[in-house]
């Protein structure tokens, strides 16, 4: 069975019928998925990265994004390194363009070392990353030919 080619183009008809929300994303200089998200009414720019287990903002956008902050036992680790303190908050809404959720969990975190990286690249800072919890959420279909995510 061979690809078909018709059955790509239907694949943006089938998923609004599905009720998927269509996001537009960019890739940045970086190779990495840009996207726009808002937190609790405020827009802010996000990496798209599968391989977060959550969704996360730097400290520096705490008040930005009105966020109830605590204390949290988990310790964060990714690209940037390991044991890094974080904070949570619960009971955000979320936002990418027309898919909501009223109940969201963010973790909070040094985000510098992501941003330093970026820089050093001459890439616009982010205000944080959009991680597989929101994908799972979501049941989300990433069409990386023509930059879009699906969000049901």
């Amino acid at each position: 069975m061979g690809f078909n080619i018709t059955r790509m183009e239907n694949l943006h008809e089938i998923l609004k019928i599905e009720k998927y929300k269509k996001i537009k994303f960019k890739i940045t200089k970086t190779q990495h998925l840009q996207i726009k998200a808002k937190i609790n009414g405020v827009s802010g720019n996000f990496i798209l990265d599968t391989g977060a287990s959550n969704t996360c903002v730097g400290f520096e956008s705490i008040e930005r994004f009105e966020l109830a902050a605590k204390n949290s036992k988990t310790k964060a680790s990714g690209a940037g390194g390991t044991g890094m303190t974080t904070q949570i908050s619960s009971q955000n809404k979320l936002q990418l363009g027309s898919w909501k959720s009223k109940n969201f969990s963010i973790v909070i975190f040094d985000l510098s070392h992501v941003n330093e990286a970026l820089q050093s690249f001459k890439a616009k800072p982010v205000h944080g990353i959009i991680g597989a919890d929101v994908l799972l959420e979501g049941k989300a279909i990433i069409d990386y030919f023509n930059h879009y995510l699906y969000l049901k």
